[in-house]
């Protein structure tokens, strides 16, 4: 540059403001780049934060205690102390807070402005805290801070963004949809009670990335103690699990029908083997009975963990553990018995699709020597369904920007339509739904079924259909799930609950106010189709990535192929 700028212009900044190294920039265009009066566009960003209760919300972080009735009266499954007093994962879980209800959580404080950043100014990436005083505006146990941020374009602050949520924001009807800029939940690293009307200190901190929150007694500048560093995960499970992951853990209505489908499959002598990535079946399956029990932890995390759990439940010596890939088991890793019972949520880490645990199939089929004969296998079958949405808002994602403020973005519009022709737009991706309103347009619709009873046949196996489009609507895409039917009277569903004309309810999220690691996933079509019947085009292969679909508006009805494949180890391989 021949000479210093006198003008700043930047976009840099993610749902936690500096998450994408904002402050570190800013420092350097300072000190290199810009005059020393310069105008900064964006001017200034100011984060805000809220404390509240939220078991829901909380359930994201901890494992709470699993009761399990048994004939020998209530056992309960605990966490270890690690778990217990383990701050967390470090990232912030960023979610769209305008989908969680009100009734999931009670309001602790105001909305308190915890720091700004001045971007004209020489701006400072140095590790830093920033306190709020406050009163309680009722008394409960302080779990997790809401956080967003607004940032005003101009020095006046004529021209502002805000990512407050519809309950904090200055004009809800104006409320504008994102999906880059969300709002943030911060997990305190201990819950903490609080008395209305007894003041407290919320403290913010950061350093050049990130943000995290602690609660204080007494003013952090007379107090002079030594800040809490950023909270790391030391316990193991908060790397195993994710935030949704353990939501579907602590879903007690979710357990509960595992409960009830070992019951009526568990005898008195029960040889059990557990297929899932830092599962607590084992431990079901052992309270109700079952004569030994083994579970297969993959990795070596997984393994850590579980083994510190099942101590801590004072069990270490009655489930065995073992480190091994399943297709890589012996009947010596089985102390020569056999498998009586198969057990699966399925749920293994490396999954993103909702496809992808069909490698518990495969696992099936790979451990099929170990079986007994009449060896059940618990799920007994799983079923993919699918359903045609319109959404409120997830659309835009997908939509062309066109003319905006004026100016003609359409080369862009049309060098993303090219990439996204290219594979992207023919392929499905995972959404948590319940974060995205839509309602059905058609009806749901099962359409394929897989039997875990049996090995994976030799055979590709394959269905064809059409939907019928029963309400008036835009297609924007077919909303895919996994549904596992743990006996024939006993059914998890990772999608669909209920649907409505005007509304759809889907399990993440829902199912007794918690969410599940379960993902529903979309497939987008290329053209919205206006006749009755969506011709669907979809190729599923639990080893490949994603499914396509395709629409096309001008047929009316025509054959739709689904094809899944057989081969029991590229599903691990590819997924990992």
């Amino acid at each position: 540059m021949p000479c210093r700028a006198n003008i700043l212009i930047t976009e840099l900044f993610d749902t936690e403001l500096i998450g994408e190294g904002a402050l570190p920039s800013y420092e350097h265009a300072h000190r290199h780049l810009v005059q020393e009066n310069c105008e900064a566009v964006p001017h200034r960003a100011t984060v805000y934060a809220q404390l509240v209760e939220s078991r829901r919300m909380w359930s994201w972080n901890k494992l709470f205690p699993i009761p399990v009735h048994t004939s020998c009266g209530e056992q309960v499954i605990v966490p270890h102390l690690e778990l217990e007093r383990c701050p967390g994962a470090p990232s912030v879980y960023d979610i769209q807070l305008n989908q969680v209800s009100s009734a999931d959580f009670t309001v602790l404080s105001d909305v308190l402005p915890m720091f700004s950043v001045d971007f004209s100014k020489q701006v400072s990436s140095s590790a830093a805290c920033h306190s709020r005083q406050f009163e309680p505006l009722a008394s409960g146990r302080a779990q997790v801070v809401l956080s967003w941020w607004d940032i005003e374009m101009d020095p006046e602050g004529k021209i502002k963004c805000s990512m407050a949520p519809f309950w904090a924001h200055s004009d809800p009807e104006e409320l504008q949809w994102r999906d880059h800029w969300m709002q943030c939940v911060y997990f305190l690293p201990q819950e903490e009670p609080v008395v209305q009307g007894s003041s407290i200190y919320l403290v913010a901190h950061h350093d050049d990335y990130c943000v995290w929150y602690s609660l204080q007694r007494t003013s952090p500048e007379k107090d002079r103690r030594v800040y809490p560093a950023r909270p790391v995960c030391d316990c193991q499970a908060h790397l195993l699990w994710n935030r949704p992951r353990f939501g579907e853990i602590n879903d007690q209505d979710r357990t509960d029908q595992y409960i009830q489908a070992l019951r009526t499959v568990l005898k008195p002598d029960s040889v059990c083997l557990c297929v899932s990535d830092g599962s607590l079946l084992s431990l079901l399956a052992h309270h109700l009975g079952a004569e030994q029990v083994f579970t297969v932890e993959s990795s070596a995390a997984s393994h850590r963990l579980m083994k510190k759990i099942f101590k801590a439940n004072h069990l270490e010596d009655k489930i065995n553990i073992i480190e091994k890939r399943p297709e890589l088991l012996t009947s010596a890793d089985l102390e020569g018995k056999k498998i009586s019972l198969l057990l699966g949520e399925p749920f293994f880490t490396t999954s993103l699709l909702p496809w992808h645990n069909l490698y518990f199939w495969y696992v099936r089929t790979a451990v099929d020597q170990h079986l007994g004969p009449g060896a059940v296998v618990m799920p007994q079958t799983a079923s993919l369904h699918t359903v045609v949405v319109e959404f409120r808002d997830l659309w835009r994602i997908r939509s062309p920007c066109g003319d905006c403020e004026g100016f003609d973005v359409h080369i862009m519009d049309d060098m993303i339509k090219r990439a996204l022709d290219f594979r992207e737009s023919k392929e499905a991706e995972p959404h948590p739904l319940w974060e995205y309103p839509c309602r059905c347009l058609s009806e749901p619709q099962q359409i394929l079924t897989f039997d875990f009873r049996q090995p994976v046949p030799p055979h590709l196996i394959h269905a064809e259909g059409s939907i019928e489009l029963r309400r008036p609507g835009r297609s924007h895409g077919a909303v895919l799930w996994m549904e596992y039917h743990l006996t024939p009277d006993s059914t998890v569903s990772t999608g669909l609950l209920k649907s409505a004309e005007d509304k759809v309810v889907l399990c993440t999220g829902t199912v007794a106010g918690t969410p599940t690691a379960s993902r529903q996933c979309i497939s987008s079509p290329r053209r919205t189709p206006e006749r009755r019947w969506a011709a669907l085009r979809l190729s599923v292969t639990p080893w490949i990535s994603t499914p396509t679909l395709e629409t096309s508006p001008w047929i009316s009805h025509s054959q739709t192929p689904w094809t899944m494949g057989s081969d029991p180890h590229l599903l691990r391989n590819k997924v990992a």
